[in-house]
């Protein structure tokens, strides 16, 4: 599961970018204290204006317009409601021990259909808020870009089954152990951390590539700069 710049290699960051640096980091831990730190960073550009938000609605002209920002912020859009919770126990997203406890509690939540929403002050359960809520983010960015509905349709259902699967990992012998193997190889076990940027990164993908062929459609010199970054490079990466 790549998680399109959050592992890979970059050159150091602008100034204004410097607090929404993923690059280099496998460990879910880290990746939770980043994120932590590049979504406030992020609110605040946005809210002073600096970008365009949501992402999806940029053009190639735009500061951050390129199809890597737009994909990137759109998903850390997405990934803010987890950031957000506020009585924060990482270890439910991350914990090899606690995976049971967290996904049936997820199974157990009733599905919302919200993006703005209000926690409850027990993180097991704001944790399965923000998760649909990042959900159905995506499901109005994919709206606003025109992204083909059939590919959001069921989204809610379609990641509960994902979870469901995941339970059943956690539930053979000894998954724990595995767990911190792959850990060690630098693999991608299923803990709910990693499901849920899975689920966001392919979704925010999906959007990315509606936005990029949009810009295309209207103007064929932004074409041939935005292609030369070849939207379908990140279509069969992830």
């Amino acid at each position: 599961m790549a998680t399109f710049g959050w592992t890979r290699d970059k050159a150091p960051a602008a100034a204004e970018d410097a607090d929404l640096s993923f690059g280099g980091l496998s460990d879910p831990i880290a990746m939770l204290e980043a994120l932590d730190k590049a979504v406030p960073r992020y609110l605040d550009l946005v809210d002073n204006g600096t970008w365009i938000y949501p992402a999806c609605k940029r053009k190639p002209t735009d500061a951050k317009g390129d199809i890597r920002e737009i994909w990137e912020h759109t998903r850390l859009e997405a990934m803010r409601y987890i950031a957000m919770v506020p009585r924060q126990d990482a270890a439910l997203l991350v914990d090899p021990e606690r995976q049971p406890e967290m996904i049936d509690a997820f199974l157990r939540q009733r599905p919302h259909e919200d993006t703005i929403i209000d926690f409850t002050g027990t993180a097991i359960d704001d944790y399965g808020i923000a998760i649909y809520a990042g959900l159905n983010w995506l499901t109005r960015c994919g709206a606003l870009s025109g992204a083909d509905s059939q590919k959001f349709s069921g989204m809610l259902r379609s990641f509960r089954r994902v979870m469901v699967v995941a339970q059943q990992w956690w539930a053979i012998d000894g998954a724990a152990e595995r767990c911190k193997q792959m850990l060690q190889a630098l693999e991608r076990p299923p803990l709910v951390f990693f499901l849920v940027l899975a689920e966001y990164t392919h979704l925010a993908k999906q959007i990315t590539l509606t936005v990029a062929r949009g810009s295309a459609a209207q103007d064929d010199s932004v074409s041939r700069l935005q292609l030369a970054q070849d939207p379908e490079e990140l279509a069969r990466r992830g």
